[in-house]
């Protein structure tokens, strides 16, 4: 490039090649910027940033009902029974209050300290964001016995503020249609919106929230709906998320208190099982990567409980055998949620979800030590069993450390081999590479000779894996199948600050799929699979790295045309289409395992990357899934016939 080029070029560059995004338009070219992505997942947080709005009215006390509507247009309604947004001139803005609220980014209440103490809301953005992705919105505003509306179009004003009647009823109700010019998918999921709405009735106790869907009715001409309402909130929290687990202690221990300015409440409950479930919370958002503040009740925890057993004289047992307890012994069995309110939250980490506010951690702390020390003090019992249950944990643990540095040992990165059954591929770039989890030898065989060699690798599995869910932790390294799982994926357990925790460092496939047959015994292959990863390496399912394959289940033939169906509606399209209603002369191959294809048939419809359909594994809701695994998987029959019987109407059962 000559001088005189670079000049021009460096003319060309000026303020004018500066471009101002203006108002919302900034959130309708970057979109993920403010709501995570354009998926599944952003969908639903438009609704939850509107119900954020209603729940800081709660929270200041002017709110107690909250309804969400899943209209038939898969457009959404959330009204609340609060003040109703302010319609008055603003002052600055020199138009309606409410308008300022609906699109301007960063205005509304919760930026005045004297108008909310804390409010929830991820990024704050609040219901401009919403307004800006959506191609309609109205609102509709009670107060002041007068009822006002105010239309938009992809956040631009439609016309000004109204009053439209006289009104006795107060409150605010927001109508919105996702654009779908911006959003891939743009139906809502009922049960990834009740689960939230049941968690904030949970975190949020005495407020009623409702959801109704009016896509579909039942047999009787209802739409399904359901309301959450929680009169002790975290009390009854714990006791949902432990429902099919057995209980070690009969009370669940409650701790609400204030320190430093800061609100904190936990409760906690110990089960028989071998699992840690610590659920945190900040200012209603699940906090998944934790923060100071589960770092301050972890804390509070080990050294309230430790002292207590040394002043009493309980750790004798370990001190003979020269067993070191740990914290992780501790909180084995141990099923908590803790929820704080910070006025003004430092988020951190990967997905903005990890507290950083340093003076949490000692206010958390110290909330713990008093309220626990307390506790066990006064319920003696209880504390002897905790503690008996903290000397088995470490009896265990010491038990399953042969075991996991058996599993490090056969690490391919630490000087060991794979695993026999492992059929490898050759590129060693873990974004590039997929690792196939198969049920069987037989359908094993034929993912071998139909895969790419380059990027696809293959381990067999021997029929039903360990349930971890009422395994011992040493029991599950144990196990063969989940050894080779842990050896092909070449990750190791324990880190300096948890010594339960995934090291993924050495991680050699950034794809793991789970591929079985397409059926009842291959559907409880996968849960078991699921299981695993969600109790033992939750971090493989947080970063996006898990998948479940979808095999066809029918190879449809009408002479030289041939079609693949997933499902009875395909198969019914094709009979259909081809036999004009009737199976005469239409040839149906039932798929009930990945070994009845050939490997030209496994390779086009299932693992083939421009043809296949993966299922990515997604947490929507960690307390949700705890609840969900422990109860799937666990010992108690009762919820889980419970579950089945609720949920039968919305499932497909494959005879």
């Amino acid at each position: 490039m000559t001088e005189e080029q670079i000049s021009a070029s460096s003319e060309q560059y000026g303020a004018g090649s500066i471009q101002v995004l203006e108002g919302l338009e900034a959130v309708r070219k970057r979109p993920a910027m403010y709501i995570g992505d354009v998926g599944a997942k952003g969908l639903h947080h438009l609704v939850y940033e509107v119900v954020d709005n209603s729940i800081d009215e709660a929270l200041a006390g002017y709110c107690d009902k909250i309804e969400v509507t899943i209209n038939e247009d898969n457009s959404i309604t959330v009204f609340d029974n609060g003040r109703g947004i302010p319609v008055d001139m603003h002052e600055k803005e020199g138009r309606s209050a409410l308008e300022v609220v609906m699109t301007v980014l960063h205005a509304g209440g919760k930026f005045d300290k004297g108008s909310y103490k804390v409010s929830g809301g991820l990024h704050g953005v609040g219901v401009s964001c919403v307004n800006a992705l959506s191609s309609f919105m109205r609102v509709e505003v009670s107060r002041d016995k007068k009822q006002y509306v105010q239309e938009y179009s992809c956040g631009h004003p439609q016309f000004e503020v109204k009053m439209v009647g006289d009104t006795e009823a107060q409150g605010t109700k927001v109508t919105f249609l996702p654009d779908s010019s911006i959003f891939i998918d743009t139906v809502y999921r009922y049960d990834v919106l009740a689960n939230r709405l049941r968690e904030l009735a949970f975190l949020n106790a005495k407020i009623t929230l409702t959801i109704t869907d009016k896509r579909e009715k039942d047999e009787d001409g209802n739409y399904r709906t359901e309301t959450f309402f929680s009169e002790e909130g975290l009390k009854e929290f714990v006791a949902y998320i432990d429902e099919s687990r057995e209980d070690l202690i009969e009370n669940v221990i409650h701790i609400s208190t204030e320190k430093n300015g800061t609100p904190v409440e936990i409760a906690m409950i110990y089960n028989t099982s071998y699992n840690e479930n610590v659920h945190s919370y900040v200012n209603n958002i699940n906090t998944i990567e934790g923060g100071t503040h589960l770092t301050g009740f972890r804390r509070g925890l080990t050294r309230t409980l430790k002292k207590y057993a040394e002043d009493n004289k309980l750790l004798e047992k370990l001190e003979k055998q020269k067993i070191e307890i740990s914290g992780d012994d501790f909180r084995e069995g141990l099923t908590a949620v803790i929820s704080i309110k910070v006025a003004e939250p430092q988020f951190e980490g990967q997905t903005k979800t990890k507290l950083g506010n340093s003076d949490v951690m000692g206010s958390v702390e110290m909330a713990v030590s008093e309220a626990l020390g307390n506790y066990l003090e006064e319920n003696p019992k209880d504390a002897r069993t905790i503690v008996d249950k903290v000397v088995l944990a470490a009896t265990a643990r010491h038990a399953a450390r042969k075991a996991r540095e058996l599993v490090q040992r056969k690490s391919p990165l630490s000087g060991g081999g794979l695993p026999g059954k492992l059929a490898d591929c050759s590129s060693k770039d873990p974004d590039k590479c997929e690792l196939f989890l198969v049920e069987g030898d037989s359908a094993g065989g034929t993912a071998k000779q139909g895969r790419s060699r380059e990027f696809q690798a293959i381990l067999p599995l021997r029929g039903k894996i360990l349930n971890v869910e009422k395994a011992m932790p040493h029991k599950v390294l144990e196990n063969d199948e989940i050894k080779n799982i842990y050896t092909a994926l070449g990750v190791t357990i324990g880190t300096e600050e948890d010594s339960k925790a995934l090291n993924m460092t050495k991680l050699r496939y950034k794809k793991i799929v789970i591929m079985t047959d397409a059926d009842v015994d291959g559907a409880h292959i996968a849960t078991l699979l699921m299981t695993f990863f969600f109790r033992h390496m939750k971090e493989v399912i947080e970063q996006g790295y898990l998948y479940i394959a979808t095999p066809p289940l029918y190879l449809m033939k009408k002479g030289k045309t041939e079609e693949y169906c997933w499902n009875e509606q395909q198969r019914q399209a094709f009979i259909d289409k081809y036999g004009n209603g009737s199976e005469s002369g239409i040839t149906i191959q039932r798929y009930k395992g990945l070994g009845e294809m050939n490997e030209n048939q496994l390779w086009e419809t299932t693992m083939n990357p421009a043809r296949r359909t993966l299922r990515q594994v997604t947490i929507d809701n960690a307390a949700s899934a705890d609840h969900v695994f422990s109860m799937l998987m666990g010992d108690d029959v009762a919820p889980r016939r419970q579950f089945i019987e609720q949920n039968a109407t919305y499932a497909t059962i494959d005879a």
